[in-house]
């Protein structure tokens, strides 16, 4: 599993969460919570993370870049919180790198922690109720 992610790393700078995801780290989240208490937390942690963020609450959209601890290169981070079909809050990131090949990882790493962040700001708050996970 783990040569698998790294020669994974070695060919892809994109990562994207979906609900139907092969890895369930990477199947976003969705939460039984009200859209404008998770879009804050969202917008509070990508302030936390990310650079010259843009936002726009109607699309639901949060959008930045962030860049690679050693050598600096920029990636692109997308933020999405929307309602789902079952009025759940559902959030889902991409995170693509502008330059190279593969990331070594760094796209996932990033998307993994940002979720990982949100969960402990909304239960910070008390409001963190997440859904079951389903793969489809």
């Amino acid at each position: 599993m783990a040569l698998t992610r790294f020669l994974r790393g070695l060919t892809r700078n994109r990562t994207e969460t979906r609900p139907d995801h092969g890895d369930p780290q990477l199947r976003g989240r969705r939460y039984s919570v009200p859209f404008q208490a998770v879009w804050q937390a969202g917008l509070a942690e990508a302030h936390g993370i990310l650079d010259e963020v843009e936002s726009d609450a109607l699309e639901g959209r949060i959008t930045g870049e962030a860049r690679t601890r050693i050598f600096r290169f920029v990636d692109d981070v997308e933020i999405h919180v929307a309602l789902d079909g079952e009025g759940w809050t559902r959030v889902d990131l991409t995170s693509a790198s502008r330059v190279g090949q593969g990331d070594l990882g760094t796209n996932r790493r990033r998307i993994i922690r940002f979720l990982r962040r949100l969960d402990r700001r909304l239960e910070a708050e008390g409001l963190r109720t997440r859904a079951p996970e389903t793969s489809g």
